[in-house]
């Protein structure tokens, strides 16, 4: 077992609350690491308000998620605190010094002074699929979390789910751009989606429009 990563303080999520608290113990002198389960920092704020408006930010009348975690970043970026992204803090339990030793799903220990849990709602795990041969296509075919668009260009994406962060994703890779894809199908077991009003008649009106597919149906094999 490699030596554990020494620091003052711990951070368990990297979401608006775990950033602005990295800028707390900074402005203390304080090193600090993050952990979160998602494999990019900003938590609910990118994955479910990237782009939409929220209202509720002190001093900041409005914004999206994105720009929040993007003013977040910059305000940290000084102490230049590492993040262990893609991981679940699996143990944590008092070491004879009186420091705590923690350690993640990847295998990744700490031997920290104190530890701040700043995960919200909890950490954000997809539902993933249990197809025969769904394992061995995620991060090449089968995506839970997407960051790079552009890697999108040109192939055929379908998008699995109901909800709003679904239907939102569905829309936005169905725009017209250098990075779209060639085609983007939005499929759910019932033609029921729980999302805003907004974005079901935007929804509607690119299905309409033949910019996106819809495809009502339960998946039930993958055929490689």
């Amino acid at each position: 077992m490699s030596p554990p990563i020494e620091t003052d303080a711990l951070v368990i999520g990297a979401g608006p609350v775990g950033l602005f608290q990295v800028f707390q113990l900074g402005l203390q002198g304080l090193t600090c690491q993050v952990v979160d389960a998602l494999p990019h920092i900003g938590g609910q704020c990118i994955e479910l308000y990237a782009d939409k408006p929220i209202y509720d930010i002190p001093g900041i009348p409005l914004c999206t998620g994105r720009e929040l975690i993007e003013r977040l970043e910059q305000q940290i970026q000084p102490f230049a605190t590492p993040f262990h992204l893609g991981q679940l803090v699996n143990t944590l339990e008092r070491r004879p010094d009186g420091r705590l030793a923690v350690g993640t799903t990847a295998g990744k220990n700490f031997a920290a002074r104190c530890v701040f849990i700043a995960a919200g709602v909890g950490a954000f795990q997809p539902r993933k699929l249990t197809l025969e041969g769904a394992a061995e296509l995620e991060g090449r075919h089968i995506h839970y979390h997407l960051s790079e668009r552009a890697a999108l260009a040109g192939q055929e994406v379908w998008v699995l789910g109901g909800e709003a962060q679904a239907v939102d994703m569905a829309l936005q890779l169905s725009q017209t751009s250098d990075h779209a894809p060639s085609r983007v199908t939005l499929i759910h077991r019932r033609d029921v989606f729980q999302a805003e009003p907004q974005a079901l008649s935007a929804m509607r009106e690119a299905v309409a429009a033949g910019r996106l597919q819809l495809q009502i149906g339960q998946i039930t094999a993958l055929h490689s």
